[in-house]
């Protein structure tokens, strides 16, 4: 049986293990007892309590294993992926880090180890299925992805919760937005355009710029391309309003005799308002939209995306949409139906039909379901 070592047992590192054990001898480290005890009290998982910011003790963790999941949160993502690399473990990356990831593809290279990176829903799956469009297309025009992570009771004042890292969560909130338009890349404030649209089953939902694109920006030709932040009518208002009124400034001020960094406040306080909670409720929508032409006709390919929480296993649904993602990659690499050496980013899969096909169908299993629609071709 082959190993894999998960990189963190957070609350989408707990259910990948879940989702890998009896299959892979899984191996999951982290810092926290706590989430490690919730999986090794349950579940046939083997557990290593381990500081994942210090590269020694990854490499110590991956010397007998065969494949890796990197599932630290973003800020020591680029570190931890390089420490795997260097151990000569292929890997599924979902840290979803700030950094350039292709900054490691000579590394990887050299070190003939295939990583996949990013590969969560979105980014992940929306590149997946971007990078697919953009290879059924003749030439594509226009790319729109919208994607939202929302507790299913809203609750006032915030109407949401956050299932992964909130520090990650406010970088949708403060990290400028790059976006592509008449074929030159822009960038605009985050939080900025909103507008409302109508979802299946959730209904109205206000949408905003985030610099969700990442990779695509460099590796997609297509001249018109957004991605927007989905949540509850209001809440981006709330948040512009933190913005401007310097509440994520990262630039101390004084505090009696101390000094703050207003943005460390505003993270303890929206930290406990946004906890999701064991048996809290939440879905995913995401729809991705792209136009372009085939054989002389214009038309348009989406993909809709509605994911709830399972009462049955207890996994939240931004759990089951990232994780599932990255443990249907896994199993993709294992199978042999691709191992290119170097960082490829999901997009990179999506020109594969057979890989986009695996990768559809072993999510379809556990019940996440990617419906396509077509329009004019």
């Amino acid at each position: 049986m082959k190993k894999v070592v998960i990189l963190g047992a957070g609350l989408v590192g707990g259910p990948i293990a879940k989702d890998l054990s009896g299959e892979f001898d899984v191996l999951v480290a982290d810092i926290s007892a706590e989430a490690l005890n919730r999986l090794g009290q349950k579940h046939n998982i083997q557990t290593r309590l381990a500081d994942l910011s210090d590269a020694a003790n990854i490499t110590a963790l991956l010397a007998q294993a065969d494949y890796a999941i990197n599932a630290v949160p973003g800020s020591i993502g680029y570190q931890a992926l390089e420490a795997a690399i260097k151990a000569g473990v292929d890997v599924i990356d979902i840290a979803f880090m700030p950094e350039d990831v292709m900054h490691l593809d000579p590394l990887a290279k050299e070190m003939k180890i295939c990583v996949i990176s990013d590969m969560g829903v979105a980014p992940g799956m929306s590149n997946l299925l971007s990078g697919y469009a953009a290879h059924l297309f003749d030439s594509m025009t226009k790319l729109e992805i919208y994607v939202g992570g929302l507790p299913k009771k809203r609750s006032w004042p915030w109407q949401y919760k956050a299932v992964f890292s909130p520090a990650d969560v406010l970088e949708e909130y403060t990290r400028p937005a790059r976006l592509v338009r008449n074929g030159s890349v822009v960038t605009l404030p985050a939080l900025s355009e909103p507008e409302l649209l109508e979802m299946p089953v959730v209904g109205t939902l206000e949408a905003f710029n985030s610099d969700g694109l990442r990779s695509l920006i460099h590796t997609l030709d297509v001249p018109e391309m957004v991605e927007k932040t989905m949540r509850y009518p209001g809440h981006s208002e709330l948040m512009r309003v933190l913005s401007h009124a310097g509440f994520f400034s990262t630039e101390p001020i004084p505090v009696g005799s101390n000094k703050l960094r207003p943005l460390d406040f505003t993270s303890a306080i929206l930290f406990r308002e946004w906890k999701l909670n064991e048996g809290e409720e939440d879905l995913t929508v995401m729809k991705i939209i792209a136009h372009g032409k085939l054989l002389g006709k214009e038309g348009s390919i989406a993909w809709e995306l509605y994911d709830e929480y399972d009462p049955g296993t207890g996994i939240h649904s931004m759990a089951r949409t990232t994780g599932y993602a990255a443990t249907a990659a896994l199993r993709l690499m294992a199978t042999g139906l691709f191992g290119k050496p170097g960082v490829n980013v999901p997009e990179y899969l999506g020109t594969y039909p057979e890989c986009v096909e695996f990768m559809l169908a072993d999510q379809r299993k556990r019940g996440v379901v990617y419906n396509e629609l077509r329009s004019g071709i």
